[in-house]
């Protein structure tokens, strides 16, 4: 076991002699830990972050390249001609397992989790010959990984095992494995799997990139795989898709006047008016800021103005095929945001609005 870290020796009482008893150990060091709670200072904290890229970087100058590699293909290949790339692992591994599973069925990837102890109560049947299934253990000891090996074995599938300690026994049993190594733990008693762990995801999660890549993933393949997601709705939806149209848009003339259109102006839930002529062609656009504008500069000369006199007739406008997310950009950009902008046709016919607060309410 490695050595503690000074602020972790100092919980440690030096003076104690041989045989204190268990109990007095017991409380001393709960005293110890409780008074040094408020001695975790900004130092300290910087220095473990410090210690965690330090086992991180040893990972990264000690990984067996060839080795991923060969891993990273077998997944490619057997992934291709259809298998179903399977994790499993236990406690703090089987998460990681878990979460690089997940990773890349987002990625369009056919792949599961297979839990070791369900998997001996049925679950194994989801498993066949063409298969391929990963095992993560940092000791490569596992017991209910041990167990499940021959089951999986007996289906035909493909095993690998993702170990950190050389020579262990899931490693032997298994058709492939990958070493990944671990310097120590930051745990000062190096036991809490927390830079190990930290390492399995990178790995895992750097391999599925890897396979993105080679499957040549496009932004529309990936959004389609996340169609509820911000990630998603902002590289599927248009402007069409969100926009108001029809009744719901607050239209006007040019030559209305503006005390007519109050109701217009405030019912349709857009904050303007978007000024067209007999053609439905788009004029200009009058907000309920060019309301107020106006009739603080014109006072009760304001029941005789005309929407057309006073109207924006160079407003921003986009398409119905534009992305949603390049009409938030749209709106946002230099040099004043706006809360709307008209959508119009390739004959500047206005077909619909769209607006901020649509956008955000429909999560992008």
């Amino acid at each position: 076991m490695g050595s503690l870290p000074p602020f972790f020796s100092d919980f440690i009482n030096p003076h104690s002699p041989p045989n204190t008893k268990t109990t007095t150990t017991t409380t001393t060091t709960t005293t110890q830990f409780s008074s040094a709670s408020s001695c975790i200072d900004e130092t300290t904290l910087l220095n473990l972050f410090k210690s965690q890229q330090s086992h991180l970087n040893f990972f990264f100058q000690h990984l067996d390249l060839p080795q991923t590699l060969a891993f990273t293909r077998t997944l490619l290949l057997q992934s291709s001609a259809g298998a179903t790339i399977f994790f499993s692992g236990v406690g703090k591994s089987g998460f990681v397992a878990h979460k690089i599973s997940q990773t890349l069925v987002s990625l369009g990837i056919r792949s599961g989790f297979l839990s070791p102890l369900d998997a001996l109560h049925g679950d194994i049947g989801a498993l066949s010959k063409t298969d391929v299934l990963v095992l993560f253990s940092k000791s490569g000891t596992t017991e209910e990984l041990l167990r499940l090996v021959p089951c999986a074995k007996a289906k035909g599938a493909f095993l690998i095992s993702v170990t950190s300690v050389d020579g262990n026994a899931l490693a032997s049993l298994c058709d492939m494995n990958v070493h990944l190594p671990v310097e120590r733990e930051l745990c000062p008693f190096d036991l809490a799997p927390v830079t190990s762990t930290a390492i399995q995801m990178v790995f895992g999660d750097t391999v599925a990139i890897a396979l993105m890549g080679a499957k040549s993933l496009t932004k529309e393949q990936y959004a389609a795989n996340h169609p509820a997601g911000r990630i998603g709705k902002s590289l599927i939806f248009k402007v069409k898709d969100v926009m108001k149209k029809e009744d719901e848009l607050p239209v006007c003339k040019e030559g209305d006047l503006i005390m007519e259109q109050l109701v217009e102006l405030t019912s349709k839930g857009c904050g303007c008016l978007l000024v067209i002529d007999a053609e439905h062609r788009l004029i200009g656009t009058f907000t309920d800021g060019d309301l107020r504008r106006t009739l603080k500069a014109s006072g009760e000369a304001i029941f005789k103005l005309t929407v057309g006199e006073v109207c924006n007739r160079h407003p921003r406008t986009i398409g119905p095929d534009a992305m949603a997310v390049d009409a938030m950009q749209k709106m946002e950009a230099p040099p004043s945001p706006v809360q709307f902008l008209p959508v119009i046709n390739d004959q500047n016919q206005v077909i619909g609005i769209v607006t901020l607060h649509g956008l955000v309410s429909a999560g992008l």
